[in-house]
């Protein structure tokens, strides 16, 4: 008894702590969720559908040989549904498909889902071909080996490539299924299959909805949805279904030349456009800015007015305005957000606008049965609580990652685990302080400054993965870019030890790595290794129950507008055991280098002043390389001459993994707070890098792109 209470003594804090950051993330996941579902006035549900079993009815039967694709007989999508209870087979209401971009999932849709749902609409929200829980990967959407512009002021340019498949799809997003065949298929035999990403069957799964009114439904998307987005609109294009408003977050416009105008036409079209696109072909290709004189160009007054001749045209006006020509369909608009490309999914400015659009395009639009839930709604257009809800969801998944921490305290009670812990090695000579620490911080972020473009694309696009093994996109970005700072870790830490073992000089043992304990300094110490990832297992388990728990309860996961963390399927997990060991193997030599070797000597001052002494800089050589890289791609964005690194190199490393930074610097501090607080608890590197490993590694192969 006496030694239960000593333990609940020692162990106060962590009980607090524990508890506190327990209750933080259900009471923060339960009001989000109150939020996503209108506090009971929108059931929203979570589910899946065979794209073979969606049955064409006479609405559905549209332009093309062959309706929708169908990948194979087991090919199913996974979505979100947000029904207004007002909504019901006897008072249908107006409908949208959201469709996300590259490396995102029905998630980052749910902020347009949850405005549209307060005011009146059914929204669909999917995880498109390769992304989340869908089963079906990103090479159904079909490829040819030739890149396609369809938007240079003389109309079209082709370009013959090869490389892996990977490559081959990515570089034909901008070209789609309903264009014509120079476009769509290859003296080789390929083409492509369904750029809709399985949009078009979602859009007809979403029409048969008994409390859907098929004749007043929408489509919207961003990025990569936006593509997607156009081909739902083309393929019913003419049918009693037709969308009646296509809402485009960041997209690309084409000539009428690149595919049949004369029976296909899309109704009221909004092109919302970020101004600092990191994306090339979101910016016309040629284009490093986005400006007034964006707008004149023959492209962009064709899709405006109707024709290339016109006067010069102008922002954040609609055109062919009156209600006869919303209900033709023909309203055009496009209006410029001053955000990235990322956050666009999330701007206010242009949310209202979205909103305002779909109400006109449903207000004047002949339909069948009662549609007054839009244009009834009692609330402004300006009146969002979306980021509330994203907000809280952000705080649920750090309170989440904070609970694994008393978990750790707790566990080394356990005697198995009590060597885990243990204290920084005292060995004042060989911490650096001075110059001699800057001079090993400014060469580590150096290094991932310089590299991270280049191996990161190279990865992403043409490295020789076995792909039907490496099938995470964006992860084998990141794979080549840990292989390559491996390959230089590993070589600057041997060079010095023979140059110093050549002259008889000491070199640094493996306590002064962060591999060993002092009582056997020359040998790493594997039954350190060992325990410690075991407790990192279990901290990381206790943080995926909570995941579970959370998107069972409350259909939410732990992300901030971009996945995180959540659930893994079978296949997914498979795809963790694929990529874990070079993450593994990168965090270990990386914290080795960043907290043991190249450790400060106040890296074990204590109390909470000593930790974010040793933490800044810690944080510093982790993403310092990413902040400098940050601050050279948009300084030059943000007064106006375009991205630094199209301009430095061109837009080839420009893209996915620029416009990413935003979201991996602020994992990345996160990373160092956890590997900081493990070194100072345990005197290894190998809790620390063995969490932010797995991490990681949940990160990109939880719900990001899959070939």
């Amino acid at each position: 008894m006496e030694e239960k209470r000593n333990f609940f003594k020692r162990n106060f804090k962590a009980f607090i702590v524990l508890a506190c950051s327990i209750v933080t993330t259900f009471l923060s996941m339960g009001i989000a969720h109150g939020i996503q579902t209108g506090f009971g006035s929108i059931d929203v549900t979570v589910g899946k559908f065979l794209i073979s079993d969606v049955t064409r009815t006479d609405n559905q039967v549209a332009a093309g040989e062959n309706g929708y694709y169908v990948p194979s007989e087991d090919a199913e999508i996974t979505y979100k549904l947000y029904r207004p209870k007002e909504a019901t087979k006897d008072n249908k209401a107006e409908a949208v498909l959201m469709l996300h971009g590259y490396q995102n999932d029905h998630e980052t849709s749910a902020a347009y889902a949850i405005e549209l749902a307060r005011r009146g609409a059914v929204v669909l929200a999917i995880d498109e071909y390769g992304h989340g829980g869908t089963n079906v990967g990103i090479a159904e959407r079909g490829y040819v080996s030739h890149k396609v512009t369809v938007n240079y002021a003389d109309g079209v340019e082709i370009k013959d490539m090869g490389g892996q498949t990977r490559y081959k799809v990515l570089l034909n997003f901008s070209n789609l299924s309903f264009f014509n065949s120079e476009f769509t298929k290859s003296a080789d035999g390929l083409s492509l299959k369904d750029t809709s990403m399985g949009g078009i069957a979602a859009y007809a799964y979403l029409s048969t909805l008994e409390f859907v009114n098929p004749s007043m439904m929408a489509v919207s998307g961003h990025s990569m949805g936006t593509w997607a987005s156009w081909t739902v609109s083309a393929l019913y294009s003419g049918t009693p279904i037709a969308p009646r408003a296509t809402v485009l977050q960041c997209g690309e416009l084409f000539y009428k030349s690149a595919y049949d105008s004369d029976h296909i036409s899309f109704n009221n079209v909004l092109l919302l456009q970020a101004k600092w696109d990191e994306f090339n072909y979101f910016r016309d290709y040629e284009k490093h800015t986005v400006d007034d004189s964006f707008l004149d160009s023959p492209l962009r007054k064709e899709f405006l007015t109707g024709s290339k001749d016109s006067e010069r045209v102008a922002w954040d006006t609609t055109y062919q305005d009156s209600d006869a020509e919303w209900a033709d369909g023909k309203a055009r608009r496009m209006e410029l957000l001053y955000t990235n490309h990322r956050l666009t999914t999330h701007d206010g400015h242009g949310m209202r606008v979205a909103l305002e659009w779909f109400t006109k395009a449903f207000s004047t639009t002949p339909s069948v049965g009662d549609t007054s839930h839009m244009k009834a709604s009692p609330l402004a257009s300006n009146n969002h609580v979306y980021m509330i809800k994203e907000c809280l969801v952000l705080l649920a998944t750090l309170s989440a990652i904070v609970s694994m921490f008393p978990v750790f305290l707790l566990v080394c009670e356990i005697p198995f685990f009590r060597r885990v812990r243990g204290k920084i090695p005292t060995r004042e000579e060989k911490a650096k302080s001075g110059w001699k620490w800057w001079k090993g911080a400014l060469i580590t972020m150096g290094v991932a400054a310089v590299t991270y473009p280049f191996c990161t694309q190279l990865g992403h696009g043409l490295f020789p993965f076995p792909e039907s093994v490496f099938r995470m996109t964006i992860g084998n970005g990141f794979f080549v870019w840990y292989l390559i700072c491996i390959i230089i870790m590993v070589c600057t830490t041997l060079i010095p030890y023979l140059i110093h073992k050549k002259k008889n000089k000491p070199n640094p043992d493996a306590v002064d790595m962060g591999l060993a304990r002092e009582d056997n300094p020359h040998k790493i110490d594997w039954a350190l290794f060992g325990k410690s990832v075991l407790v990192a297992l279990i901290m990381i388990l206790f943080m995926y129950s909570q995941v579970v728990i959370c998107e069972k309860a409350f259909m939410l996961d732990f992300r901030f507008i971009w996945p995180f963390f959540k659930g893994f399927d079978w296949t997914r997990l498979l795809q963790f055991m694929v990529y874990i060991p070079m993450f593994m193997l990168f965090y270990v030599l990386n914290n080795s280098k960043i907290f043991a070797s190249l450790r400060h000597k106040n890296a074990d001052a204590p109390g909470f002043k000593g930790f974010l002494s040793a933490w800044w800089r810690n944080a510093l050589c982790m993403c310092g390389g990413i902040l400098i890289l940050m601050l050279i791609e948009y300084i030059p964005f943000f007064i106006g001459v375009g991205p630094g690194v199209d301009l430095l190199f061109s837009p080839t490393f420009g893209g996915p993994f620029m416009s990413l930074m935003i979201v991996f610097v602020p994992q990345v501090i996160v990373f160092s707070v956890i590997s900081t607080y493990c070194y100072r608890k345990t005197g290894s590197v190998y809790l620390g890098a063995t969490i932010i490993a797995i991490l990681a590694c949940w990160i990109v192969t939880g719900g990001s792109a899959m070939l």
